[in-house]
């Protein structure tokens, strides 16, 4: 398989999973949230954008991640890592 596919397949797979964790994440961090700014005198209110926000920066790392330690382990040299086993 070619660099690029293996970036694509492993990428696809582990978004999957942090999309999974951002939907389980979101209502409990909301619900905990409201009530921790309920016992302020000035109260605000959450707004979806910082949820948005969080959640694009989440993938973001996550892809520049998983994309840079693919590339790492596809470009690698299969004999080197044979050669310490």
């Amino acid at each position: 398989a070619s660099v690029s596919g293996n970036i694509g397949i492993l990428s696809r797979d582990f978004m999957r999973l942090v999309v999974i964790a951002f939907v389980l994440a979101v209502p409990i961090v909301w619900w905990a949230m409201h009530k921790w700014l309920e016992n302020f005198a000035y109260r605000t209110e959450i707004s979806w954008w910082l949820f948005a926000s969080s959640g694009l920066v989440m993938v973001f790392v996550a892809l520049l991640t998983m994309g840079t330690q693919t590339f790492r382990a596809a470009r690698a040299n299969p004999v080197d890592s044979l050669r310490t086993e």
